[in-house]
C-alpha cells in the first residue's frame, strides 16, 4: 500500500509541476565499458532443448515449472520472460524447419530500464551484465514500459515486496570466474561468453566462412546503441521474435526530453515521501488502537460467555445433585422401612 500510495502522490505531483524540456538527461551515464563482456547466440546451432532454461531455473533458485523442462510441447507456443521464468526458448518455422530463438534480456550498452529508473535500481556492470537491486526500488515499473524488449516482469502476486525480475546475466557467477548457467549447459555451443568486441569478431568469422547459412549482420552490434546479448541467424530476425524497428540509437538518447523531468520529480521525494509517512503512522496508530478494541470486545464476549456457560453448567450441576440426593434419600428411606418390617415379622414369629 504505501508503494502505490507514493506512486499515486507522486504522479499527482509530477502532473501539476511545470516539467522544463530539454535535450539532455544524464544519459551519459550509461556508457559501456571498454571490456564489457557479452553472449553470442547462434540460432542455427539452437535446438530447443530447454537445459538453458533449466539451468536458469537451478542457478537462480526460481520455482519449478507447471510442465518438466524435458517437455517440449511448451514449444508450440511463443513464451515470454516471467518474474518466474528468466529466460525461455520459442519455436519459429524457417524456411528449411524448425527454428528456435532463446529470449532473456539483452543487457543493453545503455540500457532503457536504467535510464528510466529515477532510483537507479538499475545498473550496468563493467562485465556486461544489467542488475537489478530490489531495496531501492519503488515500484514505479518504468522499465517494463521502457524496455524495447518487454523483459523486466514483476511480482504482481507478493503483496509485501514485490520485486522487478529478469536475467542478470548470472552476474554473482561471472563474479566467481564461472560462466552464466545456460552457456555452461548448452550442449550445441549455440550460446558463447566473452568479451564483447570479441564475439563480434567470431559472429563475423562465421557469416564469412558460411554465408549460406548466415544474414550477414550481427544483431545487437547497433541496435538500441548496442547489446550485451549478441544474435546471429540464417532467418530474417524478424521472423524469429527480434524486433528489427529500434534503429541504432540508445534508449537515454531517444527519451531525453522526458526524462529531464525527473530531477524535478525526484526533489519532490522528502516531501511526498514525509507526507507518506506521516499518514501511515496515523493510519498504523488508528488500526493499532482499533485492534486493542477489538480484542478487549472479544475478551468481554468470551468471558460473559463463558460466565453464562459455567452458571448454567453449575446450575445442571445443582439440579443433578438434588436428584441424586433426593434418589438416595429416597432409597434409605424405603431400605430402613423394609428393615422395620422384617423386624416385625420376626418378633410376631418368635412370640
Amino acid at each position: 500500500m504505501l508503494r502505490r500510495t507514493f506512486l499515486g502522490l507522486l504522479g499527482a505531483a509530477g502532473a501539476s509541476a511545470a516539467l522544463p524540456k530539454s535535450a539532455k538527461a544524464g544519459g551519459h551515464e550509461f556508457q559501456p565499458h571498454p571490456d564489457t563482456h557479452g553472449v553470442l547466440f547462434d540460432a542455427t546451432r539452437c535446438i530447443g532443448c530447454r537445459r538453458c532454461e533449466k539451468a536458469c531455473n537451478e542457478v537462480n533458485d526460481l520455482p519449478a515449472p507447471d510442465k518438466p523442462f524435458d517437455d517440449l510441447s511448451v514449444l508450440e507456443q511463443e513464451r515470454r520472460t516471467t518474474e518466474k521464468a528468466y529466460t525461455v526458448v520459442n519455436k519459429y518455422a524457417g524456411k528449411g524447419g524448425p527454428v528456435f530463438r532463446k529470449t532473456q534480456c539483452n543487457h543493453c550498452l545503455e540500457p532503457a530500464c536504467a535510464s528510466a529508473c529515477f532510483v537507479r535500481a538499475f545498473k550496468k556492470l563493467p562485465n556486461g551484465a544489467v542488475v537489478y537491486d530490489a531495496s531501492v526500488c519503488v515500484g514505479c515499473r518504468y522499465c517494463m514500459v521502457a524496455c524495447p524488449f518487454g523483459i523486466p516482469a514483476y511480482e504482481y502476486d507478493e503483496p509485501i515486496t514485490p520485486r522487478v525480475m529478469k536475467c542478470t546475466m548470472c552476474a554473482p557467477r561471472l563474479a566467481e570466474g564461472k560462466l552464466p548457467g545456460c552457456v555452461e549447459i548448452c550442449p550445441k555451443e549455440a550460446l558463447v561468453y566473452g568479451p564483447r568486441e570479441e564475439l563480434i569478431k567470431v559472429a563475423r568469422e562465421r557469416i564469412r566462412r558460411f554465408p549460406e547459412r548466415y544474414l550477414d549482420h550481427v544483431y545487437g552490434e547497433k541496435e538500441m546503441g548496442g547489446t550485451s546479448w549478441l544474435y546471429i541467424s540464417g532467418e530474417p530476425f524478424s521472423n524469429i521474435g527480434l524486433r528489427e524497428d529500434l534503429g541504432t540509437k540508445s534508449a537515454p538518447e531517444l527519451t531525453a526530453g522526458a526524462l529531464a523531468a525527473v530531477p524535478m520529480v525526484v526533489g519532490l521525494w522528502p516531501v511526498v515521501l514525509g507526507g507518506i509517512w506521516a499518514v501511515t503512522q496515523r493510519n498504523a496508530k488508528i488500526a493499532n488502537q482499533e485492534r486493542v478494541m477489538a480484542v478487549k470486545d472479544a475478551l468481554t464476549k468470551a468471558g460473559s460467555e463463558a460466565e453464562k456457560k459455567l452458571a448454567d453448567e453449575l446450575s445442571k450441576a445443582e439440579v443433578a445433585n438434588k436428584r441424586r440426593i433426593e434418589v438416595e434419600v429416597k432409597k434409605a428411606v424405603e431400605e430402613a422401612l423394609s428393615a422395620k418390617d422384617d423386624d416385625a415379622e420376626n418378633n410376631e414369629e418368635e412370640s
